[in-house]
């Protein structure tokens, strides 16, 4: 994976429409992107959907990123994230296949790199997601990587929708004090 500093440069020569930095940064990018897609649609073809149309959406809007107010991975994994929980939101239930059940793990997509240790900032957001009780991690997570909005929450933890919504953003404050530390 290549360094923050090295993706806000190729988001910089992909907003001025340098198409070899474009795949530069689609294969430093495409595996964790796509194991994000992945694991909030649970199907690969609807991951792939899903991971195309955020790479059309980066292609389009990489002049919109602001190096100063966000990590350039941590931005592409938001518009891949929004298109998968979209793409999740519209599904009808005749779309989805009969008694399938989503992916519990993610799938490798072709030429994904070797695992590597955790870097810095991951271990820091590990470390204060330790710090929160096990039911707000539990809502914290559910939410964010597999797309589940307040009401389904609620439903499954046998809570009023607010109290998801207050507890949710209790959470998120947490995370926040404790990564500006």
């Amino acid at each position: 994976m290549l360094t923050s500093a090295e993706l806000v440069w190729l988001l910089a020569a992909v907003a001025k429409g340098d198409r070899p930095a474009f795949e530069r940064l689609y294969a430093a990018t495409r595996a964790k992107l796509y194991g994000v897609a992945l694991r909030i649609l649970g199907r690969p073809p609807l991951a792939g959907e899903a991971l195309q149309q955020a790479y059309l959406e980066i292609w389009r809007n990489a002049g919109q990123f602001d190096p100063a107010g966000a990590d350039p991975l941590a931005w592409m994994v938001a518009l891949v994230r929004r298109r998968a929980i979209d793409m999740r939101r519209k599904e009808t239930p005749s779309s989805t296949e009969e008694g399938a059940e989503p992916t519990e793990v993610a799938e490798k997509p072709p030429d994904r790199p070797a695992p590597r240790a955790l870097n810095e900032p991951l271990r820091r957001l590990l470390a204060c997601m330790g710090r929160l009780e096990e039911d707000q991690r539990r809502l914290l997570l559910l939410a964010y990587y597999d797309g589940l909005s307040r009401d389904e929450l609620a439903a499954k933890f046998g809570q009023p929708v607010e109290t998801v919504r207050s507890r949710l953003l209790s959470a998120a404050s947490q995370i926040r004090e404790c990564l500006g530390s």
